[in-house]
């Protein structure tokens, strides 16, 4: 059985900072690529970052140059630095991972963590 923790979601002025962090635990053999989606009130999921097992990065445009995603393979964890928060960034946030868990390689999400951006 796999679990993603998801944790760091909170309420945040215009122009401050969060870290989100998710960590995977359990039937974790191995870890592909981990993402961070969003989905805000009465919109569809988006994805916001990627990160491959190599590092290599993705961004959303609505993002780049204000998120960092970044991971950290020996606590099978992935993070997501958020500069320069907007009202627009207020969504609950899920990370998800491609891992195997011993039978096979599967995508497993994340629980969410609500991030409200307000002044």
């Amino acid at each position: 059985q796999v679990h993603l923790e998801e944790s760091g979601g909170d309420l945040a002025q215009p122009g401050g900072s969060l870290r989100l962090s998710c960590a995977a635990s359990g039937s974790v053999f191995s870890i592909n690529n981990m993402g961070w989606y969003r989905q805000a009130l009465g919109k569809e999921r988006e994805l916001v970052a990627l990160i491959t097992s190599g590092g290599l990065t993705d961004y959303a445009n609505s993002v780049k140059g204000r998120f960092t995603i970044s991971r950290d393979n020996a606590r099978n964890t992935v993070y997501l630095q958020m500069n320069s928060l907007k009202p627009e960034d207020t969504a609950v946030y899920y990370c998800k991972s491609n891992l195997h868990n011993g039978a096979g390689w599967y995508d497993f999400w994340g629980q969410g963590t609500q991030v409200t951006v307000s002044s």
